[in-house]
């Protein structure tokens, strides 16, 4: 008799671990968390922890328990790729925020298509992460046909600029930006005198005298800012001053670290991410995050948690829609696509058709002194509404 109440226990034990595990919903968060881009990579997963955190009661209330799982892409497309075949065997898993890089979010959304795990980026402009018109790929940001025309009147208009030498770091992101920029200065009748792929990472020298020799008025570089601030410190200390812009791949505080502090002024860059100080309702996000991480939030940690709260209060919506049962996928992927979605930092959000965010704003960054200061920001909308 003892033995079968032993049993009825240990089985009753077993039963209920089993009802609380397929309680527990999970997100995961896709963003470099190690190597030369980490510094963003980290601010998304923070911002979406802060997110997650905010919406664990309103889950619990309906029997659920919310939480966020990071993976680490490296920046890399492999292993971001090796990183969404396990999210999609974890059933567990709603939904993913990421990726930082487009040509991460490129090849990684296309493995969690099948599976219907949707994705929502804090960060991706190229093109070509939502014109593939994927039923489970968004964004909350600028597309680079927004961006590369920004970034080049910014260089024909405010810098008055007849000749530009533009730089790209030969990834989907760099490449797409850089060709959006030049065919824009073209149309503007800027000279273009290089349009450069490189990926090189310490020694720019061979570049930097090809620039000495071409003389521009302006420098375009589609890269990130652990290539870009170590091209533009070897720049500077050629004595070139000239202005160097860029995308939102320069938004990062490591920036000016790199370049170091003498170096870093007269450079530019356009964000899809606004600077917190851009953001009204980011004071009591701001306070959190340091709190929270002991760090400054940036603006990538900033719309890590918009993209975040995107996937929470889609999922909430889907549980609603099912009754209050743990939706699934797909139901979860429809809800983010059709949705609307408010209190957030950026404002509020909803999608067209291919994903993309259907009013967004990109932001003018000027650093000077190491310092980044807010220069203008632009309204955008995608050409699909």
């Amino acid at each position: 008799m003892k033995k079968s109440a032993l049993s009825l226990t240990v089985l009753a034990a077993l039963a209920l671990g089993t009802a609380s595990a397929q309680t527990t919903i999970k997100i995961a968060s896709l963003s470099p968390l190690s190597g030369g881009q980490s510094d963003l990579g980290t601010q998304i997963r923070n911002g979406a922890q802060l997110a997650v955190n905010e919406y664990k009661s309103q889950f619990k209330k309906l029997g659920f328990d919310l939480v966020l799982v990071p993976y680490d892409d490296q920046a890399d497309p492999a292993t971001g790729t090796a990183a969404a075949r396990k999210i999609a065997a974890d059933r567990q898993i709603l939904a993913v925020v990421g990726t930082l890089n487009s040509g991460v979010a490129i090849p990684a959304s296309a493995a969690l298509v099948s599976s219907k795990v949707a994705m929502v980026s804090p960060a991706n402009t190229a093109n070509g992460v939502t014109d593939r018109g994927l039923s489970n790929m968004n964004r909350i940001v600028a597309r680079d046909d927004a961006q590369g025309p920004a970034g080049a009147n910014f260089i024909s208009g405010t810098l008055k600029a007849k000749k530009a030498y533009v730089l790209n770091d030969k990834t989907a992101y760099g490449e797409g930006l850089a060709k959006e920029v030049e065919k824009a200065l073209k149309a503007k009748g800027v000279t273009v005198t290089a349009n450069e792929g490189t990926e090189e990472k310490s020694d720019f020298s061979s570049i930097v005298a090809k620039i000495k020799l071409a003389n521009p008025d302006a420098i375009y570089f589609g890269g990130i800012y652990n290539q870009v601030g170590v091209f533009i410190k070897q720049l500077r200390e050629a004595g070139i001053n000239t202005p160097v812009v860029g995308g939102d791949g320069l938004d990062s505080g490591e920036l000016p670290v790199i370049v170091g502090e003498a170096n870093a002024n007269n450079i530019y860059f356009t964000t899809v991410a606004a600077p917190i100080s851009a953001l009204p309702a980011a004071k009591v996000f701001a306070t959190n995050y340091k709190k929270t991480f002991n760090d400054d939030a940036q603006g990538f940690g900033a719309f890590g948690y918009d993209a975040a709260k995107v996937v929470v209060q889609g999922v909430l919506n889907a549980v609603r829609a099912n009754g209050n049962k743990a939706p699934t996928r797909a139901q979860v992927e429809s809800a983010i696509r059709k949705g609307s979605f408010t209190g957030l930092l950026s404002g509020n959000v909803s999608f067209n058709s291919a994903g993309d965010r259907k009013a967004a704003t990109l932001y003018v960054m000027n650093v000077t002194a190491g310092k980044f200061k807010l220069s203008t920001s632009i309204p955008v909308k995608p050409a699909k509404q």
